[in-house]
């Protein structure tokens, strides 16, 4: 069993880390220049996979975005498979499409599409929204025989906190948006239809040892805070799943910007090097 629910990254380090410009999104790394293919899984327009690099295990990233947006995570897919991954870069239905669980039936309709083209079980990294949706397909019936492992960075994975939060009269004008984007998503309120809620919050499908593996990042300063993550490692412990790590950093920087520290990404890469047998 493997939790860690401490800062993980010292201040020191992170303010370091900053002033050498290693968490400005400006100095991010170089990305390689990788083969890249356009395919598509299902008939919908944003039903697309971009595939970049043609070697390596296969690496699934949805994109974040308040479930609203459709975010560029090209740089990121490059740099990426410049480490020796095989990426593949998932669109999905946005909440303007359909409402859920639409956008969990495209996540699982992309996996299928990149297990029968690569031969081989997929690890995913979702970033925020993409989180949410990346840990509900970790978990959703067997997830771990269609997952090898799943990365989240800043995952909205209780979508009710979200309201929640989103409502305070504190609340910033990002935790504002998050929670009426949720609605538009559910298609009503918590208290209109909880079981709705509830069929978005990846706590509620975990079932233990048949969930894929859970490494779950957040800054201890961002608007989606770490309490989605330690809501789902309660969650998934409870049930026995044994390989879950709940990570915070110093700052606010949220989903992407995690990566654009140094430590954060020999993190996640080393993570997800350990889970590709």
């Amino acid at each position: 069993m493997r939790l860690s629910l401490r800062p993980s990254l010292t201040g020191g380090l992170l303010a370091l880390l900053a002033s050498v410009g290693l968490l400005s999104s400006s100095t991010a790394p170089a990305a390689s220049d990788p083969v890249v293919r356009k395919f598509s899984y299902g008939s919908h327009a944003r039903q697309t996979v971009t595939v970049y690099g043609d070697h390596g295990p296969a690496l699934v990233i949805v994109h974040g975005g308040y479930w609203a947006d459709d975010t560029d995570w090209s740089h990121w897919a490059r740099w990426f498979a410049g480490q020796g991954f095989r990426v593949y870069d998932v669109d999905y239905r946005l909440n303007s499409d359909a409402r859920w669980p639409a956008q969990r039936t495209d996540a699982l309709a992309a996996l299928d599409w990149v297990a029968w083209h690569s031969g081989m079980r997929p690890l995913v990294l979702g970033s925020s929204a993409g989180g949410q949706i990346a840990t509900v397909a970790g978990g959703y019936g067997e997830g771990a025989s269609r997952v090898r492992g799943v990365v989240a960075l800043s995952p909205v994975a209780t979508p009710s906190r979200a309201w929640t939060d989103g409502g305070r009269s504190s609340a910033s004008a990002k935790q504002r948006r998050l929670r009426s984007e949720a609605r538009r998503l559910a298609g009503c309120t918590p208290a209109a239809c909880p079981a709705q809620w509830r069929s978005m919050a990846a706590s509620s499908y975990a079932s233990g040892a048949e969930d894929a593996p859970l490494f779950l990042v957040h800054s201890v300063a961002e608007f989606v805070p770490a309490a989605h993550s330690r809501d789902l490692a309660t969650a998934a412990l409870g049930k026995g799943l044994g390989d879950v790590t709940v990570r915070t950093v110093s700052g606010s920087a949220h989903g992407a910007g995690l990566l654009s520290s140094e430590a954060v990404r020999d993190a996640v890469v080393g993570w997800l090097r350990e889970h590709t047998g």
